[in-house]
């Protein structure tokens, strides 16, 4: 067993890869809450890839439906509804490149809901009729989404970032793809990628972390298969598709997003997040100058959202806001980014945004559920949260500055606009 241990936050974290291949961490925490989340590396963009010699193609989301499907069991029972049951909050959700399950529980019923969530993920049960009945309800939520300002403004910016990358691919597909999926095309994408070394099992809680492990290992059926698999990526070009993306929707106020495509994916993914919320916070978090002027002005309400997303095929960041001078407030961070470039950091400046950074990411750690969702995410990037702490130490104004020249480049913008009708 692998023991990290770090002292400025007192956590120590227990690393076991299991006979089957599975990697489950511990990480034990003196509280009431008991956190398991179960993540299998295999998300919307893997929707072609190699299974030994034989290439195979699926349906736009099906790792979404999948997620959905594996509730159903064959004895009639809903696993979700089954664990909810218990008193223990379960669920699950779909990302670009992963999928999880999760449950947490407050009501010392862990071990009794172990039982039922382990035996869910491991046993598919897909039929032609229970597949199709969830066509419905996931038509339903495609529509949803597709109201949802927030997630249309974000699907226009992928688009007209990139060309091929299926990052610009609705998770939950549309209507049109769910159509093709099948109880057969299902169970080929689980004996591809529902397989233990490509899994991780996260625990955070008051445990032992031998026992919890044995326990765990105790209830694995999951073999790895004998044949290889491997993703299938189009080669994405360096340029954006388009510079700007509108669409119109009831909404009251309307919302904007600038993004810029980074094509440098070999950089340390660690230090270079780290650089690129100072640069954010530097740029127009609440205490700077050019936030307090466009609130003062009325033009802007509240901070913007910054998001850096990243993997083996794509990189980009976004800062999103909501404002009816959304021009105005576009051009000035756009002048902001320029200004930054050619005058460069205050060395105070830096330290502080550093400090207070240092200090959010400590107080992440207060919670469960945040800590073992961390761990998950961050495995299948291959990397270890607690490395954020390591590389904050060696964090230099010259490297911000280099990340800010490198990723902020004008020809890689995008903006996508949604306005009021």
């Amino acid at each position: 067993m692998q023991i990290i241990e770090n002292d400025k936050i007192q956590e120590k974290i227990y690393i076991e890869k299991l006979s089957n291949g599975l990697k489950v961490i511990v990480i034990p925490k003196k509280t009431q809450k008991k956190y398991i989340i179960w993540g299998v590396n295999y998300g919307s963009i893997d929707h072609k890839f190699m299974v030994g010699n034989k290439e195979i193609t699926v349906p736009d989301g099906i790792a979404h439906y999948m997620e959905h499907k594996l509730f159903e069991q064959e004895n009639g029972t809903n696993s979700l509804d089954v664990l909810s049951s218990m008193g223990v909050n379960a669920n699950a959700y779909t990302t670009n490149n992963h999928t999880a399950y999760l449950f947490e529980d407050n009501n010392n019923k862990f071990w009794e809901g172990l039982d039922e969530f382990m035996n869910y993920v491991q046993n598919p049960y897909f039929t032609d009729e229970n597949v199709e009945k969830e066509r419905g309800i996931i038509e339903q939520e495609i529509m949803m989404y597709d109201d949802y300002p927030d997630w249309k403004l974000y699907m226009n910016a992928m688009k007209a970032m990139y060309h091929k990358n299926p990052i610009n691919i609705d998770v939950a597909g549309t209507k049109e793809t769910i159509a093709e999926i099948t109880k057969e095309k299902l169970y080929e994408a689980y004996q591809a990628f529902y397989r233990p070394d490509k899994m991780a099992i996260v625990v955070c809680g008051d445990f032992e972390p031998e026992k919890v492990i044995q326990e765990i290992e105790k209830r694995m059926t999951l073999e790895n298969a004998k044949e290889t698999v491997k993703r299938i990526y189009e080669d994405e070009p360096e340029e954006i598709v388009k510079d700007k993306m509108e669409a119109e929707m009831n909404i009251s106020m309307p919302l904007f997003m600038i993004g810029y495509k980074d094509t440098n994916l070999c950089e340390n993914q660690i230090k270079k997040d780290l650089a690129l919320d100072i640069i954010f916070n530097i740029l127009i978090g609440d205490s700077t100058k050019l936030y307090q002027s466009l609130y003062e002005e009325g033009i802007l309400q509240s901070e913007p959202t910054f998001i850096y997303e990243n993997s083996k095929i794509y990189s980009h960041v976004l800062i999103q806001g909501q404002s009816q001078e959304y021009n105005d407030v576009i051009s000035k961070l756009e002048e902001g980014i320029e200004d930054l470039k050619k005058n460069g950091i205050q060395d105070e400046e830096f330290e502080r945004i550093k400090k207070k950074l240092y200090g959010e990411f400590v107080k992440s750690y207060n919670d469960a559920g945040n800590i073992a969702t961390s761990f998950v995410q961050n495995y299948f990037r291959a990397i270890n949260p607690l490395d954020y702490f390591e590389e904050f130490k060696g964090l230099d104004k010259e490297y911000v500055m280099q990340i800010l020249n490198m990723v902020f480049q004008k020809d890689k913008k995008v903006v996508s606009i949604v306005k009021s009708k």
